[in-house]
């Protein structure tokens, strides 16, 4: 069996006086020293990660349907999309393929 001393890190750590107060009521409700419920805690939270931090309400889009204005025929729309499409054909065509 190999021994390997381990250096001990002697700190001093402020807690709020609630915190301080569970940590007193776990080391006695469990027979142990304060150090050893303050290390085993720290131990827990370390390898249980990063807390997802608490969003607000999630962000919701509300859709709102605003329709076509009068005279605007959402049939067309494809056609009106050729059309512009076939003129820019066109002006490149002419223009030695630059865009205007």
């Amino acid at each position: 069996m190999i021994n390997i001393m381990m250096p001990i890190m002697r700190t001093t750590l402020t807690v709020d006086d609630d915190i301080a107060a569970e940590l007193r009521r776990i080391a006695g409700s469990t027979h142990r020293g304060f150090k050893a419920v303050v290390n085993e805690l720290l131990r827990r939270g370390l390898v249980a990660g990063p807390k997802p931090s608490l969003a607000a309400t999630p962000f919701v889009v509300k859709a709102k349907s605003c329709g076509f204005l009068p005279g605007i025929d959402p049939l067309k729309l494809n056609q009106l999309s050729d059309e512009i499409e076939t003129d820019d054909l066109i002006d490149r065509h002419r223009t030695g393929g630059r865009k205007r």
